[in-house]
């Protein structure tokens, strides 16, 4: 393990993506890197009989987007994902593009991965629990934004839009806090052996 690298997992004020070299050219990259893992992720869709919402992986990679880049490059690379899919590109779930009842989701995901970003430039990837808290805030973030916007859209009351677009998915939420409970620590850790 370098000294550098040691003294930076150690330290807070970065994130796991300030442990490569420093150039525009980076910061382009990790945006639109985190941008397609999005789109990718997105592409894991599962329907949710009596919900418009499918279950899928992009909340996760958002989140884990925001996480890894920080702040300012999770939000610009989340923003250039809702761009890309207004405009066109068929990476939203399950290959759709434009705005659809669950954009609002979109919307919150780029909310969150900037606070999940802010709270990681502050240690919050380092452990375990504080991880955990870290995701759970994200995606209370992402249903802040999207049940909303979800009830405005489909015409839903509050009530419904809640039981359509928040209660189907609180145990995939919980799975996918699970899963980064463990990766980024992990991240940080693979980072001091090197």
């Amino acid at each position: 393990m370098s000294t550098a690298t040691a003294a930076a997992s150690t330290r807070t004020g970065i994130v796991l993506a300030d442990l490569l070299p420093a150039s525009r050219v980076r910061d382009a990259a990790l945006v639109a890197g985190g941008a397609a893992l999005t789109g990718l992720a997105a592409q894991i869709a599962v329907p949710v009989p009596g919900s418009p919402v499918p279950v899928t992986g992009q909340t996760f990679a958002a989140l884990l987007v925001g996480t890894a880049l920080g702040a300012r490059r999770g939000l610009l690379s989340l923003a250039l994902y809702a761009l890309a899919g207004l405009a066109g590109v068929p990476w939203f779930a399950s290959g759709t593009s434009g705005v659809s009842v669950s954009f609002g989701y979109i919307l919150g995901m780029m909310l969150a991965s900037a606070v999940v970003g802010a709270l990681a430039r502050r240690g919050a990837d380092r452990g375990v629990l504080r991880m955990a808290g870290t995701m759970l805030l994200g995606e209370a973030v992402i249903y802040a934004v999207g049940v909303p916007y979800l009830a405005y859209a489909a015409d839903m009351s509050a009530s419904a839009a809640i039981a359509a677009g928040l209660t189907p998915f609180l145990i995939g939420d919980a799975v996918k806090a699970a899963l980064a409970m463990g990766a980024l620590p992990a991240a940080w850790k693979l980072a001091d052996k090197r």
